[in-house]
């Protein structure tokens, strides 16, 4: 962020987070904020406490000590199911489809957590209901668009090659209308032709549907090329914080996680 121009809204402000599984600490004492709009990377070596901590922001696991606030509110150690609703989605390193499902049935259950159908208009089949059922299903096909998955809309996850299953996940995650979007490694496993196309992806959706980002990532291209900052892990603590420039020459970060050479 440039030092001279106002800083946007912060929508997420960890302080302090710690977590210990039996005395061994994961988190210890993480701070992190990340600003609305901004799209902030999350590195550090195999065992660092990134995917800890993005299991502590959507409530997968309860923090030990330390506060998450998200626009405000307090919601460490709140369940899945209500940070999902507050407005915090992700993916994960390990694919999570519906893989006997089609590509569009992915995305429509995703729907369902921003969904209420009154039974009265279910049952009876009132027009406001058919009104409410075909806007669901024309969000879907947009997302479908985005991640270019149109042409597969009715083909089952299961069948999809790689990269097409992480994008579908992508769409899923977008599907609960977050505020804020937590991708876990969305690259693993992609080839340079293939990170380049989702490099594009991120921004079209950082910028078509408002969300901040927050990216785990082993992809050093990716990350430098795309994240506004950049923070640090080694052993649960943030080691460091600033610009991909900040990062790229920090001996601290080099010799933890990019290797002396």
């Amino acid at each position: 962020m440039d030092k001279t121009t106002q800083s946007p809204p912060i929508i997420l402000n960890v302080i302090n987070l710690t977590k210990a599984f039996k005395g061994l600490l994961a988190l210890n004492n993480v701070n992190l904020e990340l600003f609305t709009g901004e799209i902030q990377g999350i590195i550090g070596p195999n065992g660092a406490g990134k995917t800890t901590l993005f299991n502590c922001l959507t409530g997968t696991q309860s923090p030990t000590s330390g506060e998450i606030i998200f626009n405000g509110k307090q919601i460490g150690g709140l369940p899945t199911t209500t940070t999902t609703k507050l407005g915090i989605a992700r993916t994960f390193q390990n694919i999570k489809l519906f893989g006997k499902l089609t590509v569009l049935d992915n995305v429509r259950v995703a729907q369902q957590l921003r969904t209420t159908f009154n039974l009265a208009e279910v049952f009876s089949g009132v027009p406001s209901f058919w009104r409410k059922e075909q806007s669901i299903r024309d969000s879907a096909f947009e997302l479908l668009d985005t991640f270019d998955l149109l042409d597969v809309w009715d083909q089952t996850a299961s069948n999809l090659p790689y990269g097409a299953q992480r994008r579908l996940e992508m769409a899923r995650a977008l599907a609960t209308q977050p505020q804020i979007l937590l991708l876990d490694e969305p690259a693993a496993g992609m080839n340079e032709t293939e990170t380049d196309v989702l490099h594009q992806m991120i921004s079209r959706v950082r910028e078509r549907f408002k969300v901040s980002i927050i990216l785990v990532e082993h992809d050093m291209r990716l990350i430098m090329n795309l994240c506004e900052r950049i923070t640090v892990l080694s052993y649960g603590e943030v080691i460091a914080r600033g610009t991909p420039a900040d990062i790229r020459g920090n001996q601290t970060v080099i010799e933890a996680y990019l290797g002396k050479n």
